[in-house]
Formats: C-alpha cells, structure tokens, sequence
C-alpha cells in the first residue's frame, strides 16, 4: 500500500535505541547523535521505491557523513513474512548499493513503533540535541529520472547541521507501508 509520511512534527525527541545489524553489531542511536545531527532511514529491501533510490541515497549518505552528519538505516518490517527483507537480504541490499552507514534490524518493530514510521523510505533528520526538524523525501525526482534533481533531504541536513532548525517547507516521503507483525 503507497503511503505518504505525515508533517514535521519539529522539535520532537526522538527516543533512544539500540539495534543490531545483520552481522549482530550493536549500535546505539545516542551515540551516533554528532555535534551536526543524524539522519535516520527507515528502508527495507523489497521496496521498489527504495530500490529506485538506492544509489541515491547511497550517495547523499556520503556526502553527509563527509560533513561530519551520521546516517542510520532501520529495517522494521516483518521480514518473517516478507522474507525479502531478512537479515541475510538486509546484507547482500546494503553491499548492492555501497552503503556506508550502519543498516539495522528492528526485530521487534519497537524502534519504528516509537518513531511513528509509516513507509519505506521513511526520513528522520535530527540535530544534535536529538529532535526532529526534517520529515521529507530524498529528492524531488521520486522514482523518476534524478537528473537534475533537487537534493531536498542534503539541503535539510546541511541547514540543520548549521542551525539546528530544519527547513520550514518539506515534501512528504512516498513508499510501501511498513509491513507490521
């Protein structure tokens, strides 16, 4: 089912978490919180509006984390009954696109519960105090051609590394619901 993410809810605390990636390394959200703020990106594997983004998101996540912003992505969906997206999958998805960042499994869908995730791609971009000032999309060019694109979610960022505050117009992410046990 497509779905839209709801309006920037700004100045949010986001809750603390610790998740494990596929290979069972543990990482805490607090401790990737940096002096410029997180990105938090609920994906999965068997999206096709992730799939459309991935080398996208791949890139941006680089230029973010090359000014010193930290990425985190969360799997929440089920993936007992979407097997597409298991931990294995997980893996063989993050080596597919070079991802940078660390990708998390959300076994008990606690994490993306708290957070109010509700699609995949689903972006929470936090300063450094930990609340939320961006709930957007990646770009403006959708699962389209991304020539020229706006890079909506790195000019979000980079504001929030600068001032704290994320931009005051924003775009809602689009995707596949979050597929809840």
């Amino acid at each position: 089912m497509l779905l839209d993410t709801p309006i920037c809810d700004f100045g949010w605390k986001a809750p603390d978490f610790t998740l494990k990636d596929p290979d069972g390394n543990s990482f805490t959200m607090s401790d990737h919180l940096g002096e410029n703020g997180l990105l938090i990106a609920f994906i999965c594997n068997h999206c096709p509006y992730v799939k459309a983004i991935g080398e996208r998101l791949a890139a941006d996540a680089k230029e973010l984390q090359s000014q010193g912003i930290n990425v985190l992505a969360v799997m929440s969906n089920d993936y007992q009954h979407t097997p597409d997206d298991s931990p294995p999958n997980m893996k063989k998805f993050a080596s597919h696109f070079g991802f940078s960042f660390p990708y998390l499994v959300d076994e008990t869908q606690e994490v993306g519960r708290a957070y109010g995730a509700v699609c995949t791609p689903d972006f929470f971009g936090l300063n450094k105090n930990g609340e939320l000032q961006y709930r957007g999309r990646l770009d403006d060019a959708g699962m389209g051609d991304s020539t020229g694109r706006t890079k909506e979610l790195i000019n979000a960022m980079q504001a929030i590394a600068k001032t704290g505050q994320g931009p005051q117009e924003q775009f809602p992410s689009m995707g596949c619901s979050i597929k809840w046990s």
